[in-house]
Formats: structure tokens, sequence, C-alpha cells
């Protein structure tokens, strides 16, 4: 999968490297470099072509929108990750606590229900196959 996005790469630095030369022909345009700048338009079409081979052997990959949006802002893509990375464990801790806090109401709740109504509770812990609260 790697040889694939290298050369991708690959192509598309020929490519920016050939747009980059055709800038300064167009810039500097003389008649006699006419031929210069037909050439370079012709790389440009094939370097398109390339890409677009490329591109078909990478069609299965999705990149989410919010990592263009980090390299809009000129911001580390890697970055991207590494935030989802976080929210992901602080969720996670946010719901372990939750399950945490309910567990012990449930144990909490069962106990004191079972002063209450002890017959009750003890068939609730028969059917749920509870000896003791969890």
């Amino acid at each position: 999968m790697a040889e694939k996005f290298d050369n991708l790469e690959e192509h598309l630095e020929k490519f920016i490297e050939n747009i980059r030369q055709l800038g300064i022909i167009v810039s500097d345009f003389q008649p006699s470099s006419q031929a210069g700048l037909n050439q370079k338009l012709n790389f440009m079409i094939s370097g398109l072509q390339d890409i677009e081979k490329c591109r078909q052997q990478l069609h299965e990959i999705n990149v989410p929108l919010e990592v263009f949006e980090y390299i809009d802002q000129g911001r580390n893509p890697q970055l991207y990750t590494k935030e989802c990375l976080e929210r992901a464990l602080a969720r996670n801790e946010q719901v372990k606590g939750k399950i945490d806090t309910l567990t012990k109401f449930k144990s909490l709740l069962v106990s004191e229900l079972s002063k209450v109504f002890p017959e009750e509770m003890a068939k609730y812990k028969a059917i749920h196959g509870e000896d003791a609260p969890s």
C-alpha cells in the first residue's frame, strides 16, 4: 500500500515542479519560448493522466474532510489523528465514569431495597441469578 502512496507522491512532485516551470515560462513569455511552453503543457497533461492512474489505485481510501480543513488552516494533518485519539480517550473516561457510578448506584439501590422489601428482592435476585448485589 505504501508503494501506491509513494508513486502518487512522486507524480505529484513532478507535476508541481512542471507547473512551477510553466509559471516561469508564462510570466516571462517570449514568442521564441512557444516550443518550451507547448512542451510544458504536454508534460502537464501527461502528469494529470499519471495522477489519474494513481487515483484509480487509491479509490478505496477515504480521508475525513476535517483533515483537509487542517491542511487549509496550515496545521499538520497528523494533529487531526492525535486530537481524535485524545477526544476518544476523554469520552471513554466519561463513559467509564458513568458506568462505574451506575454500577455503584445499582448496588446501593439493591441493598436498600433488600432492607425495605426483603421478599421481593429475594425473588428479584433469584430471577436475575444474583446472590449479592453487583
